[in-house]
């Protein structure tokens, strides 16, 4: 007998050989029914394993991640087992999960698939999902699986084969069809239910350029039909909201092939847009103490080696620039920390003095591949609202505290309501990816679980995804598409301060070195605006709206009275735009709705005799008739209302 412990920390025995289904059965034939694979000892299991040794083990359905994960790794199978039938001379590749479904990398040789293809494969897909095929995996030595792909003539497998260690190799079967595969499968192939495949896409092997490029297939499948058509709807509303589509419509930015690709060029309305993000972080740092610094876009590549960003990053960022001096070299700024640590190092400090808290909108650069660019999302050159604070140790918690409050201050501020924290940890096997003691780590850690656990955040804890010089708590939010993107980060770093040698003067005479805190509650100005946009639709707040009042004139004859009321609402401090073309009132407002301006007035003879405005809402329609007086009052108090205010 084994005892199996659950998450609730129950314990149940069970017959060695016991498989995680079998558990599931014993529990509930709902369970069962359900149960998509298994965690055991922290390795991922398929729920057909069979379990010899007493342990600790979780049963995911579709409602988690988890269970989520195997269900389209499964589907990606599936997909490889049709575009073999289909096209029986491809060269399979690689095929993982994804955030949103799956892919498989395939070479298809001479032949060109398009996305006309796509609904044959859909078809061959659920042809084999409705034969219930069980997913089973069998080791295989390394000779045996590289004769198999030799045989096969697939280079592709064969290097992956060559790079793994005989006695860890493994196969995955289900019907005629096998894939080297590292697990993690659904039980059957006839959970998958519903499939759509999304897109094909250029992809190079192994992510190198210099390599062959294979095509992609992306996919998404569900359980339910229905799952799959509200998925599709989302999807529809999510192109109406596409960041770039909105961006080009309301004038907020553009790109040049001629400047560069990847390098956003900011229009009137959309650098309007980011000076008003811009400020009301200012704002906030400044009642939080944060002094404001400013760092050039370039810097000695010895800053970059103390850092440790040339090492880690060096290969594929852009290369150096070489100066007319012999061995000298600059690099575009990767990182704004090494800089802030350079100006805490220009003076010394004493306990008194801390913490000091320097605050930059610095534009770093980064090369992001081609095929990797996406609108504002991914681009090579954006600005972080950068801040690094240099503390006490003792200090630590309750600075990295105020720094969480800043980040849900800005977050109620702008809308984002859902969201859940991520404690990304580091990978205790794998210690190369990191710099550092490992007793520093371990106070850095600690520190930022406190600080999760006292502020009541909803958090989750994710062992790897840790920076290389420090764990990092960063804040997952979910839009109104239900989408999920990581906006606003913390880091805890002992090891920057180490490798720039920074210090401060103890209250016992001696030198001490500080810790360093990194923080970005918008991340990149570039990244926010486009989440903010699609979350939105373009419907801002209100107080961050470039325009908050369109005024329309019903003839010119009210144009000396248009002028009247837009210097009132000037006065006032709301933005308003005089829209005096001779052009009918009905083109103006539905111009004047596209643009998505929250307000309209709309002014003519009747409103010009009585000092009043016609008020209308974007969207809504006609609010009726108001003073001017009225009109200020009630735009004001929404603009208060819409933006939280900071306490410090």
């Amino acid at each position: 007998m084994i005892e199996i412990r659950f998450p609730d920390q129950s314990v149940r025995s069970y017959p060695a050989g016991t498989t995680p289904f079998e558990v599931a059965q014993s529990i509930s034939e709902g369970l069962a029914r359900n149960v998509l694979s298994a965690k055991f000892n922290q390795q991922t299991v398929e729920a057909t394993t069979p379990l010899k040794e007493d342990g600790d083990l979780q049963l995911f359905t579709w409602n988690d991640k988890e269970g989520k994960t195997a269900f389209w790794h499964s589907s990606a199978h599936l997909l490889a087992q049709a575009l073999l039938a289909l096209y029986p001379d491809c060269k399979l590749t690689i095929g993982p999960a994804i955030e949103n479904g799956f892919y498989y990398d395939a070479d298809f040789g001479q032949h060109s698939l398009t996305e006309k293809d796509l609904s044959a494969i859909e078809k061959k897909m659920l042809e084999f999902a409705r034969e219930k095929f069980e997913f089973n995996m069998r080791s295989s030595s390394k000779a045996e699986a590289l004769a198999y792909y030799q045989k096969q003539n697939n280079p592709y497998k064969i290097e992956l084969i060559e790079n793994l260690e005989d006695g860890t190799i493994t196969f995955c079967d289900h019907a005629d069809f096998t894939d080297l595969c590292r697990g993690g499968h659904i039980p059957q192939t006839g959970v998958i239910k519903a499939i759509k495949l999304t897109n094909v896409a250029g992809a190079y092997w192994r992510g190198d350029e210099t390599k062959p490029q294979l095509t992609r297939i992306y996919g998404i499948s569900f359980p339910k039909q229905k799952e799959l058509t509200e998925y599709l709807e989302r999807v529809e509303e999510a192109k109406k909201r596409d960041h770039r589509k909105l961006g080009k419509e309301l004038d907020l930015f553009t790109f040049s092939q001629k400047v560069g690709q990847g390098l956003p060029l900011w229009l009137p309305k959309g650098a309007a847009l980011r000076d008003r993000l811009e400020n009301f972080l200012k704002k906030a740092q400044a009642k939080a103490g944060y002094e404001q610094v400013i760092s050039p876009h370039i810097g000695n590549k010895e800053l970059y080696m103390t850092s440790g960003h040339y090492e880690k990053y060096g290969a594929d960022s852009f290369q150096p620039i070489h100066t007319p001096a012999e061995g000298e070299e600059f690099l575009l700024k990767p990182m704004n920390c090494p800089h802030h640590c350079e100006i805490y190092k220009a003076k010394p400090w004493s306990y008194r003095d801390l913490p000091k808290r320097y605050a930059e909108f610095g534009t770093v650069y980064r090369y992001e591949q081609s095929g990797e660019l996406h609108g504002l999302t991914r681009v090579r050159g954006f600005t972080q609202d950068d801040a690094h604070i240099f503390c006490m140790p003792e200090q630590l918690d309750e600075e990295f505290k105020k720094v969480i409050d800043l980040v849900l201050y800005v977050f109620s501020s702008l809308g984002f309501e859902d969201f859940t924290a991520q404690v990304s940890l580091r990978d205790p096997e794998k210690p190369e990816k990191y710099i550092g003691s490992a007793k520093n780590w371990e106070l850095a850690e600690e520190a930022i679980l406190n600080a999760a656990k006292e502020k009541n955040l909803d958090y989750v804890i994710e062992t790897g995804e840790a920076a290389f010089y420090g764990p990092k708590l960063d804040f997952m939010v979910k839009d109104a598409l239900g989408r999920q993107w990581q906006l606003g980060t913390i880091q805890v770093d002992y090891n920057l301060p180490e490798r720039f040698d920074l210090q401060y003067k103890g209250s016992d005479n001696e030198l001490h070195r500080p810790v360093m805190i990194h923080r970005a509650p918008f991340g990149s100005m570039e990244r926010f605006v486009a989440i903010l946009l699609e979350h939105t639709g373009g419907n801002f707040p209100l107080w961050l709206m470039p325009t908050q009042v369109n005024i329309l004139c019903v003839s010119e004859k009210y144009k000396n009275y248009a002028q009247k009321v837009l210097n009132f609402l000037e006065n006032h401090e709301i933005r308003a735009l005089l829209d005096d073309r001779n052009e009918t009132i009905g083109k103006k407002i539905r111009e004047s709705e596209l643009t998505k301006v929250p307000y309209m007035i709309i002014l003519g003879e009747k409103e010009a005799t009585e000092d009043t405005v016609s008020l209308r809402k974007h969207s809504e329609g006609d609010l009726g008739s108001f003073s001017l007086e009225e009109v200020a009052e009630k735009l004001g108090s929404e603009i208060n209302s819409s933006q939280a205010t900071f306490k410090v």
